[in-house]
C-alpha cells in the first residue's frame, strides 16, 4: 500500500478543544498506525447527542460535515447512535461509511449473548435496538447525563459501579454505549473492576477502518 488508507472522522460534540477534537482521531492511529484520520465537528452541538432530539437536529449537519471531507477512503461518525451513517450512505454510495454502534455491537457479540449495555442515555442506541434487541441489559451510571459529565472523578466511579451492576444481572461482555467512554479510556479500568471483556467504540471503528483498508 503506497499512500495510507485516510479517513474522514465525525465529532458529534462541537469543540474548540484541540485535545478534545483530536482524541478519537489519535487513538485510532494509535492502534492502527497505517491508518490517517482528519477529524471535523459538526456546529453548534455543544452538549453532543445525548437524546432522540438532538439526534434529529445534528444528523443534517453530520451529512453535510461528510460532504466537505476530500480524498478520504471512508468515513466514520465517532458515536455510538451512529447517527447519519445510512444517510451519508444514501448521499455518497460509492463511499464506505461506519460508526460507532454497529461496529461495537459486531464484536460484543464474539463474545456472548447477554450484552451489558453500558450508555450515558436511559435508552439503548439504534444500532443496538436493531442487532442486539434480546440480548441487551442496558446500563446508565448514576449523575451522568452528557459526555461532559464522564469526564469528572465521581462520573468515572459511576461508570465503574455501573459496569459491576451489569456483571450482577449476567452480562458477559460489557458494550460501551457512548464514544465519550473511549474518549476517558475507560475500558481498561472496566475490565479490571468487572473481568468481562469491554468493547470500546473507538477501537471497534478503528478495527472495521483498518479491515476496509486491506480490502482496498
Amino acid at each position: 500500500m503506497n499512500h495510507k488508507f485516510k479517513i474522514g472522522l465525525i465529532r458529534v460534540l462541537t469543540t474548540e478543544d484541540q485535545e478534545v477534537l483530536q482524541a478519537h482521531g489519535k487513538q485510532i492511529m494509535e492502534y492502527f498506525p497505517t491508518l490517517e484520520v482528519e477529524t471535523k465537528c459538526i456546529p453548534d452541538q455543544y452538549e453532543g447527542i445525548h437524546s432522540p432530539k438532538l439526534c434529529q437536529i445534528a444528523i443534517p449537519k453530520i451529512v453535510e460535515t461528510a460532504k466537505t471531507f476530500h480524498d478520504v477512503d471512508m468515513i466514520i461518525v465517532s458515536c455510538a447512535d451512529d447517527p447519519g451513517v445510512a444517510e451519508i450512505r444514501e448521499a455518497i454510495p460509492s463511499m464506505p461509511v461506519t460508526g460507532g454502534g454497529e461496529t461495537t455491537v459486531s464484536l460484543a457479540l464474539k463474545y456472548g449473548d447477554k450484552i451489558g449495555v453500558l450508555g450515558i442515555t436511559d435508552y439503548a442506541p439504534q444500532a443496538y435496538v436493531r442487532m442486539i434487541p434480546d440480548k441487551m441489559i442496558l446500563g446508565k451510571p448514576e449523575g451522568v447525563n452528557s459526555t461532559l459529565d464522564l469526564m469528572t472523578p465521581e462520573g468515572k466511579q459511576s461508570v465503574l459501579a455501573m459496569g459491576q451492576q451489569l456483571k450482577a444481572q449476567g452480562a458477559q461482555v460489557i458494550a460501551l454505549a457512548c464514544t465519550g467512554l473511549a474518549t476517558i479510556g475507560v475500558a481498561r479500568d472496566l475490565e479490571e473492576a468487572t473481568g468481562l471483556p469491554v468493547i470500546d467504540p473507538v477501537l471497534a471503528e478503528g478495527l472495521f477502518a483498518y479491515f476496509e483498508s486491506l480490502r482496498k
